[in-house]
């Protein structure tokens, strides 16, 4: 087996049968924003948007552009996209080619990304690029001999609280060819974490993780790998930023098997995520994991005549405002095209919207819940042109704000994001009053005031109080 083989075997390669219609409920509405066309983009595959402090939403495209493979590409929250950059506009595709991850937005400003392909050595690179579509490349991946700073990242990058960035490669990493842990500064200095299937030739560490890292509250990072642990169907891992790494559970299959995507840390602590394949009926599954490493499965998926609650869920969750997760399947639904759900921390499942071709199809890319509590995603197919979509679920959600980041010492500078901040009045961390400028309707610049606690960030605006999503944690 390579490296892809199993990870994308647990990827929706199912033929299943059709369903009648299921009513969507009353409160869910799914618009298509964009469908792609291959000029502007096609085929956004394990990506999630990022929300600008300009308001508007930043993502990738795996394939189409002026060189048709890829694209990064800005969308309003009303649907107009603009294309930032085409991959390969450089020789030989020292620019890189086909991101396969979604963007993050540091506190600098500047959206840093990952392409699978391209760079100096073919395989794979560390980009940054400017609102206004200036891009230059940072690391070229397999570099070293044996590719032992990785190659081929198929994640996207997360910026920790040091200021850094980190991430993940698919392979490299040295003889083994298992994929690394790296961390890389805003400038491009790129340090080798860990390398995968390095204990004494077992992969019991993991093998190929997949899905980009989430920096939990104590500040370590957990993730995923898609093979490898002590049974070969997969791990969940944490990695200290000096690259101690502990497994903290591997899947066996009744559990659910191949993990590909992001975790999230909910406001009780623990972690949800999601498996493509295993769990009692192969299709995949919704689990809880503990900080140790206690896991328990929430849902299998297609335990509904046909798999009308979804098959194959290539994406991670989002915790709404409403203590709720979202999630997608790749496949399933009422038409086998995929589905949008709903699913509480105690495991109960609702199918929320199945799609049907012409309005997107498989989408394996996470959601985004944005300021103005509407969640927005992509399909990786379908479309008017079979090339993907962008769209928006409303489930009745209202306007929120977000920190940038979520904690930090007094005096640490915060951008708070947010949805018509224009006149705000106030800004308090968890009562305590805060100085703040507004910088425009999207965005707040602040610090943490002297005698600030951990607790919910809130913003006086004309239109009412917003509250943020997490709490802000005021470090020492």
């Amino acid at each position: 087996m390579t490296k892809f083989d199993g990870w994308k075997r647990a990827f929706g390669v199912l033929l299943l049968c059709a369903a009648a219609a299921i009513a969507s409920p009353a409160k869910t509405t799914l618009t298509t924003l964009v469908s792609f066309d291959g000029t502007n983009g096609a085929n956004p595959e394990f990506m999630s948007l990022v929300q600008g402090t300009d308001g508007n939403f930043y993502g990738t495209t795996r394939g189409g552009g002026a060189n048709g493979v890829g694209t990064v590409f800005k969308i309003t929250p009303t649907g107009t996209l603009t294309t930032l950059y085409s991959f390969c506009s450089q020789a030989s595709c020292a620019d890189g080619e086909e991101p396969y991850a979604g963007l993050v937005q540091a506190t600098n400003g500047i959206f840093y990304g990952t392409t699978y392909y391209g760079g100096a050595n073919g395989l794979g690179t560390v980009f940054k690029i400017t609102a206004g579509g200036t891009l230059t490349t940072l690391h070229s991946f397999c570099s070293q001999t044996n590719c032992a700073d990785g190659d081929n990242p198929n994640a996207g990058l997360v910026q920790a609280t040091d200021g850094s960035l980190y991430g993940t490669t698919l392979g490299g990493g040295g003889v083994n060819d298992s994929g690394t842990v790296f961390k890389i500064t805003p400038n491009g200095t790129l340090t080798t974490l860990h390398s995968f299937c390095s204990q004494g030739g077992s992969c019991n560490d993991g093998a190929y993780p997949a899905a980009v890292l989430v920096q939990g509250t104590d500040g370590h990072f957990y993730g995923t790998t898609a093979q490898g642990g002590s049974v070969g169907l997969g791990s969940v891992f944490k990695i200290t930023a000096r690259g101690k790494l502990t497994t903290l559970h591997s899947f066996n299959g009744s559990d659910g098997d191949f993990p590909a995507t992001a975790l999230v840390q909910a406001t009780n602590g623990n972690f949800y995520g999601t498996t493509g394949g295993g769990g009692a009926t192969s299709y995949g599954t919704v689990f809880k994991m503990t900080p140790p490493g206690t896991l328990t499965t929430l849902y299998s998926f297609c335990v509904q005549t046909h798999c009308t609650d979804g098959a194959n869920p290539n994406a991670g969750l989002a915790q709404a405002t409403n203590g709720n997760f979202y999630g997608t399947t790749y496949d399933g639904g009422a038409n086998n095209d995929g589905t949008v759900f709903k699913i509480s921390a105690g495991g109960s499942l609702t199918t929320l919207y199945s799609f049907a071709g012409t309005d997107g199809s498989n989408p394996d890319g996470g959601l985004l819940q944005a300021t103005n509590g509407k969640f927005y995603g992509t399909a990786n197919l379908g479309g008017a042109n079979a090339d993907g979509t962008v769209f928006s679920v409303a489930v009745g959600l209202g306007p929120f704000v977000v920190t940038r980041p979520t904690s930090g010492k007094v005096g640490a500078k915060v951008i708070i994001l947010g949805t018509s901040l224009t006149g705000a009045t106030g800004v308090t961390f968890n009562g305590t009053v805060a100085k703040f400028k507004v910088m425009g309707k999207s965005e707040i610049t602040t610090t943490v005031p002297s005698g600030a606690t951990t607790g919910t960030v809130e913003v006086t605006t004309p239109k009412g109080t917003l509250k943020s999503n997490v709490v802000f944690r005021v470090t020492k």
